[in-house]
């Protein structure tokens, strides 16, 4: 199996896509460094928070071709670039799309969970187009130099939870720039939840309040991603009711649903702050 996910083409930028503006910021540095050298960019954060969405959004909106690939199922050193295969008796090597995506100039190579390899030796033929000299060598296909303006994005997720990561090689890590990505400010995912659904913002509100409480227990805190309350919001937006949009996007019991919406019987009829940190569309 190739470890490809999508051809070369540019990707379609996301609507109401929210960013702290500091990151932004970084994300221009990154194309004004990229003009000057192939850049790695290592996007760390909690579990759907947009990780990947940022590395599509990067490449949309700087009308850059996107390549995805998944690290998860590389077994052996070099299966990024192809392997050999059986045809009518005879053994030939295929050539997979990361030859060509790193040779194309101007790239966004997203490396899809760089810490979920099947064999994490698989990924040793990375250090060589990552390292300042940007070039690789195989008897297949002959001397592989990376082509101008081609960015790395490196996405992973770190912890116990996450089963048949690794910890990140701290020679490979240090390749990179790091951007760290965090849950939205309430305000901000509020506002995302109405754009995207088309729910109210009162809606919106109630979910994401839930949400918080689920994230911020004391006892037992719970991953609620905003992948997670998008998807709640669009339930709701079809006609179903908060609660069991929670119990049904979340797999949760009715009693642990009841009880927050206990919890936060008065809360729900607050405004958020807003955020410390300016957001806007990116």
């Amino acid at each position: 199996m190739s470890p490809i996910e999508t051809s070369l083409a540019v990707p379609h930028p996301e609507e109401y896509f929210y960013l702290p503006e500091h990151v932004i910021e970084n994300l221009e540095r990154v194309k004004l460094l990229a003009a000057r050298h192939p850049l790695n960019i290592l996007v760390t954060g909690k579990q759907g928070c947009g990780k990947s969405t940022m590395v599509r959004q990067f490449a949309a909106r700087n009308n850059r071709p996107m390549a995805v690939f998944q690290i998860g199922i590389l077994s052996e050193p070099g299966q990024l670039f192809g392997e050999y295969r059986l045809k009518d008796g005879e053994t030939y090597y295929q050539k997979f799309l990361f030859p060509q995506a790193i040779q194309t100039p101007g790239c966004v190579i997203h490396l899809e969970e760089i810490n979920r390899p099947e064999n994490p030796k698989a990924l040793n033929m990375l250090f060589s187009v990552l390292s300042e000299d940007r070039r690789v060598w195989m008897d297949e296909l002959g001397l592989i130099k990376v082509a101008d303006e081609v960015v790395f994005f490196a996405t992973l997720n770190e912890g116990e939870e996450f089963v048949g990561t690794e910890m990140l090689d701290a020679a490979l890590r240090d390749r990179f720039y790091v951007t760290m990505l965090d849950y939205l400010p309430s305000d901000v995912e509020t506002r995302v939840l109405h754009l995207k659904t088309g729910i109210s913002e009162a809606d919106a509100l109630t979910i994401v309040n839930i949400a918080n409480k689920l994230r911020n227990n004391s006892q037992e805190p719970m991953v609620v991603s905003t992948r997670h309350t998008l998807m709640i919001a669009e339930m709701t937006a079809v006609g179903a009711s908060t609660r069991d949009a929670f119990i049904n996007s979340l797999q949760l019991s009715r009693d642990i649903v009841e009880s927050v919406l206990l919890s936060l019987h008065v809360e729900l009829g607050m405004t958020s702050k807003g955020s410390e940190n300016h957001y806007k569309i990116y």
